[in-house]
């Protein structure tokens, strides 16, 4: 409650100071500012506002009265909104519109870094709400695999089958969750979206797409290669972007009174097929020739390899292209009972791990500690998304240190022909990397080398280099820490 105070002191103090509602015609914001159309910018006191505890400066830029407030600027939004109440003409549509910072719309440079700042940014906030149900899942499904190696519970087991379905729905089900959030932000219909995630997660396409025989099927003449989307964010961050302008359109050329049935249902299945029938071609073909790519740099220098996956293996991971590695790692321990390239996996989840931990041990802002010691904790249980976008990727700092020392872990790795032995890793996998029938020799000790230097090297960056609470911009007013 305290928080929720401070920020509607915040909004108290700036509505005072800017001329107050009735000096406003309307409010957006963007992913740092407040931007007001102002009736009459000279009623509004520039230096009280910017001397305000959380208002970092003031600007003023195409006709918009710009407030920088920082990374806490949806919660200050809402806090002016709840004072103020909805203006004539603020609609979702204009509140999510992605408003581009003057300084980075004079070069082709700053366009393209802004672009993907606005995606990274749609997709850390999609995943804000369930940060702490993906991390408190990664430690149980830590400690699940832990229970495993132990020998404590048994796969076929009912106690592990009951478990493992709690730590495993949430990122099973995951575009399902990700198509409501992130569709509350980009303006378009949430449950819509959300039954988009459902189609994408649909028992029998997942089933279809793990099947050499039955993932290359047609549509309607259309050739289409299926793919399990299951734990996957970047597709259903698409459909959420596009289904606010297929909707809009929907609506203009369909009658009101059957609008209700037929606007839903159409969106539905209009973006299903492009991410069936067009995404998912695409990423199939990209990841399978990275993993190809991979595996050719693996057969001719192992440390080579475990230098480029190291580097890449979690950017591929934000896009979905990973996928085509992973029934690499299967087939490997199935038929040949161990996988080279899953302990350099395992390498770039102690990397996020070690970067957030950095984060936590670092920063004094209290929300933000919370939230990096889960994400810490979970990545050292193999699961990576609470660190990816809880934190890293929103202090791209910390995110690029993590992958320098990924790349640098998985060098070390290649070099000591570290091996794994089970569909496990990081910190808390390290039954899966003693050798079966024989127990404790030189490759668990490698693992010990490889995995702790790794998680040293990124701590060490980190603290150095990757953060800094000034990266915060205030995004916290006085007292909320």
């Amino acid at each position: 409650m305290k928080k929720t105070t401070n920020y509607q002191q915040l909004a108290q103090a700036i509505l005072k100071n800017i001329g107050g509602k009735e000096n406003i015609n309307n409010l957006i914001h963007c992913i740092t500012r407040l931007r007001f159309y102002l009736k009459d910018e000279s009623l509004a006191n520039d230096e009280a506002i910017k001397q305000l505890s959380g208002v970092i400066n003031v600007q003023k830029a195409g006709g918009q009265y710009q407030v920088v407030i920082g990374q806490a600027v949806t919660e200050v939004y809402d806090a002016v909104i709840a004072l103020t109440g909805p203006f004539e003409n603020d609609s979702a549509e204009q509140k999510t519109q992605p408003v581009q910072d003057d300084h980075e719309s004079k070069s082709m440079i700053g366009t393209v870094k802004y672009f993907f700042s606005q995606l990274i940014g749609v997709m850390t906030g999609a995943m804000i709400p369930v940060i702490g149900l993906l991390a408190g899942a990664g430690i149980l499904k830590g400690i699940l695999a832990a229970c495993l190696g132990f020998h404590l519970l048994t796969i076929n087991s009912g106690s592990y089958l009951i478990l493992n379905s709690i730590g495993d729905a949430i990122f099973f089900f995951l575009p399902i969750i990700l198509g409501f959030t992130a569709a509350k932000k980009l303006g378009s219909n949430p449950v819509n979206i959300a039954v988009v995630g459902a189609v994408l997660t649909y028992p029998n396409i997942i089933k279809a797409a793990s099947q050499v025989a039955t993932a290359h099927i047609s549509f309607f003449g259309i050739p289409t290669t299926l793919v399990s989307y299951t734990a996957s964010v970047f597709p259903i961050i698409i459909a959420a972007w596009l289904g606010k302008y297929i909707e809009h359109f929907l609506n203009r050329v369909i009658p009101s009174y059957i609008r209700s049935i037929f606007v839903p249902i159409l969106e539905v299945l209009i973006l299903s097929l492009i991410i069936l029938v067009g995404i998912g071609p695409v990423i199939t073909l990209l990841s399978k020739g990275l993993a190809d790519l991979f595996i050719t740099i693996y057969n001719f220098n192992p440390a080579l390899s475990g230098l480029v996956i190291g580097l890449f293996y979690q950017t591929m991971v934000i896009f979905g292209l990973h996928w085509g590695l992973i029934p690499i790692v299967i087939n490997d321990i199935a038929t040949n009972g161990h996988s080279y390239l899953n302990a350099i996996l395992s390498i770039t989840m102690v990397a996020q791990g070690g970067a957030v931990l950095a984060v936590f041990l670092k920063t004094k802002n209290k929300h933000l500690k919370e939230i990096s010691l889960a994400a810490a904790i979970s990545a050292f249980c193999g699961v990576t998304e609470p660190a990816l976008y809880g934190v890293n990727l929103k202090y791209k700092r910390v995110f690029i240190t993590a992958s320098i020392a990924s790349g640098v872990g998985g060098l070390i790795t290649g070099l000591l022909h570290v091996n794994n032995y089970a569909l496990s890793g990081s910190l808390i996998g390290f039954p899966a990397f003693i050798t079966p029938n024989v127990g404790i020799n030189q490759n668990f000790y490698n693992y010990l080398i490889s995995h702790y230097s790794t998680l040293l090297i990124a701590l060490i960056l980190t603290l150095l280099w990757g953060y800094s609470d000034r990266y915060l911009k205030a995004n916290t007013i006085e007292g909320s820490k």
